[in-house]
């Protein structure tokens, strides 16, 4: 696609897919993580980017589909929601950014099918919302990305995000900030990754405390978990793409895995793939103790929410293609 720099002394350029990114400007330890490959300005508040998708991204399947896990279309959201604050709006670098809520949809008829190497995928991007706090700095925005393959729109996007200075940061995570060994595993049971729509054990990213006995639930202490609950608790703590760099706090992409996982789990494998997804996170959801994900699926909709301490940190909805038979 024809990319052009609108209102500025610059040379009119086409986007470019050769190289990515400076990992620091989109929070990745790992330049394997980066996905984003280019960022033009448009506007004020509009801008044009390029992302690579490769077949050798963790999330890509192994079992010969063609499709890219739906979770890249958040991935590059978020990316971009770092990139474009950081890189045009005067953001320093050391900013922690908090994801507030998070939306996609796609369109199932026009996925770009993984070809050799990696999909060249366009997004259009337009910045709303953007807030200041008392120090003038940018407080918070929100974000709306199209994504395009071969001049076709195969999903949107958005969400918000809060912008904090390490100060501030530190200041709302106590104790907590800084906590940044990777999480031990609770030592659930994991249910088959093909259930769960996934292609290794590592990618699992929930389990149960145990399966109740000939009595069900009886015979359990009420001081322990109920065998049925299925938990948030990662394979593996160092997974190349959900735990990248250290963290004090359940990343929001664990988040959507988790809910994605349990819907599979609890629809038995027939609610897999979601065409759309809405998550609103009302507080940090901690390593431990692990969160509850109570799921209800009807129809062509599972309704989630994480369950810790009491308190509801986060819940959403995921949209399917195919709807839930009894």
């Amino acid at each position: 696609m024809d990319a052009r720099i609108r209102g500025t002394g610059a040379e009119p350029r086409d986007l470019s897919w050769s190289r990515t990114v400076p990992r620091e400007l989109v929070h990745r330890a790992s330049v394997a993580e980066v996905l984003l490959t280019d960022v033009l300005r448009v506007d004020a508040t509009r801008f044009l980017a390029a992302a690579c998708w490769s077949r050798s991204h963790p999330t890509f399947p192994v079992d010969g589909r063609a499709a890219h896990h739906p979770l890249m279309v958040v991935e590059t959201l978020r990316q971009l929601g770092i990139f474009i604050p950081l890189c045009y709006l005067g953001v320093p670098v050391d900013t922690r950014m908090l994801i507030t809520d998070v939306f996609f949809t796609t369109e199932p008829g026009a996925q770009p099918r993984a070809s050799h190497g990696a999909t060249q995928v366009t997004c259009r991007v337009r910045v709303t919302g953007l807030r200041a706090g008392s120090d003038g700095a940018t407080a918070g925005l929100r974000l709306h990305a199209e994504f395009l393959a071969g001049g076709a729109v195969f999903a949107r996007a958005g969400g918000g995000a809060r912008l904090l200075s390490p100060e501030r940061y530190a200041a709302l995570r106590g104790p907590l900030a800084g906590t940044c060994q990777p999480p031990s595993s609770a030592g659930l049971l994991r249910p088959d990754p093909a259930r769960l729509g996934v292609s290794h054990a590592r990618d699992v990213v929930i389990g149960r405390a145990g399966d109740p006995g000939p009595g069900g639930n009886g015979g359990c202490r009420r001081d322990r978990p109920d065998p049925t609950e299925v938990l948030v608790d990662a394979a593996d703590p160092w997974h190349p793409f959900f735990f990248d760099h250290a963290t004090d706090h359940v990343p929001g992409m664990v988040l959507l895995e988790a809910a994605r996982q349990a819907a599979a789990l609890a629809s038995d494998g027939a609610l897999s793939r979601p065409t759309g997804v809405r998550l609103t996170a009302l507080r940090f959801t901690e390593f431990s103790p692990p969160a509850r994900i109570v799921c209800v699926p009807h129809h062509r909709t599972c309704a989630f929410r994480f369950e810790q301490d009491g308190e509801c940190p986060a819940f959403g909805v995921l949209h399917y293609q195919s709807p839930l038979r009894a």
